[in-house]
């Protein structure tokens, strides 16, 4: 362009977009407009935790956030539950047991940094634990989900309540268990 020059680095406000997908363009859209009807009382940020992607191969793979490698570099004390598809009445009723379903949870949190599932239909399953990854909702959102059954997407739930089963406490356990000896 004749007669501009343009900026040799774009300035620090202005930051570089980390994925260049359909829907984060979208997703930017969105943010520029509400930002640009409201941005005199109050600006949003674009939030990029949250976005998903899938590799379309045979199996899909797809992931959204944070994996393990990626917790541990942030630092980020994790836990991960591993829910194997073949344990998924669909998977085994359309003969595609081979996949898993990976979820990282803050270390004695409900809060999921990243998920991923390898397998068919993998950008459908993960898309059950985007909302889950917002804030203050988790993975109880996804257990008190009721789901269509034989699904896919029914995966979404044991695998949340492996992490479940693993962090009830004894104690409570045992509240529904006296009461019952007692009433009956």
């Amino acid at each position: 362009m004749r007669g501009r020059s343009m900026p040799k680095s774009m300035p620090k406000s202005m930051p570089m977009e980390p994925y260049q997908f359909t829907r984060t363009a979208s997703h930017q859209a969105w943010y520029t407009v509400v930002n640009a009807l409201s941005g005199r009382f109050k600006k949003f940020p674009v939030d990029y935790r949250v976005i998903p992607w899938t590799t379309f191969t045979d199996p899909e793979v797809a992931r959204v956030g944070l994996n393990e490698t990626g917790a541990r570099a942030r630092d980020i004390a994790y836990e991960l539950t591993v829910f194997p598809l073949n344990g998924l009445d669909r998977a085994v009723a359309d003969g595609a047991r081979d996949g898993f379903i990976k979820i990282l949870t803050v270390s004695g949190k409900e809060r999921i940094p990243g998920a991923m599932v390898v397998g068919a239909h993998a950008g459908e399953l993960l898309a059950k634990y985007l909302p889950a990854m917002k804030p203050k909702l988790g993975l109880n959102k996804i257990l008190d989900t009721i789901h269509a059954y034989p699904a896919c997407s029914d995966a979404s739930k044991p695998a949340a309540g492996g992490k479940k089963r693993g962090h009830t406490p004894a104690r409570v356990l045992s509240w529904p268990e006296r009461y019952h000896r007692w009433h009956l």
